[in-house]
């Protein structure tokens, strides 16, 4: 067993742990801490892949902006066990179907999937200008795609909080 099969294994485990812990614990600040644990435990693994500015966007993009942005509107939001409307048996069954389904998909996927031989030998696989190149080449639809899906989805964002200045003055005359 060499480092990397135990940096491997460390990575996994704290993962698999910190997963748990966003699942299990009652108090959401500490299921985002836990979040963002798993976060850094997924960016030491990109780094095994020698995938470095995907684990340096993943600490930066989630473990930084998103999951700050989630622990302040937590904290705003001010949530309280008491004040917490309870969950009816419907919205429980709901969630056990919904979950049940999503692991049956997870099983599908996992058998059908084919394990890809990566050459390990390169060193330069996971740097930003062969990822450009990949990307830009490769899979060019898909990203403009998706960037057009971003962009109408800030678009969206915009137009449903922006306040209409119609109505509004419409309701206090």
């Amino acid at each position: 067993m060499n480092i990397y099969d135990i940096l491997f294994w460390v990575l996994s485990a704290t993962a698999v742990g910190c997963a748990l812990g966003v699942i299990l614990s009652r108090n959401p600040v500490t299921s985002v801490l836990f979040l963002i644990l798993t976060f850094f435990s997924i960016s030491g693994h990109y780094l095994l892949m020698n995938a470095q500015f995907l684990a340096i966007v993943n600490i930066i993009v989630y473990a930084g902006a998103i999951m700050v942005l989630f622990l302040f509107v937590i904290m705003l939001m001010n949530l309280n066990a008491d004040v917490e409307p309870q969950k009816g048996q419907l919205v429980q069954l709901a969630g056990v179907i919904s979950g049940g389904v999503l692991f049956l998909v997870l099983l599908a996927a996992i058998k059908t999937a084919v394990p890809v031989t990566v050459d390990k030998t390169s060193i330069d696989i996971g740097l930003i200008a062969n990822l450009g190149k990949v990307l830009f080449k490769d899979y060019v639809l898909p990203f403009e795609i998706s960037s057009v899906l971003f962009l109408s989805s800030m678009v969206g964002a915009v137009v449903i909080g922006k306040k209409e200045d119609g109505v509004a003055a419409k309701a206090d005359a």
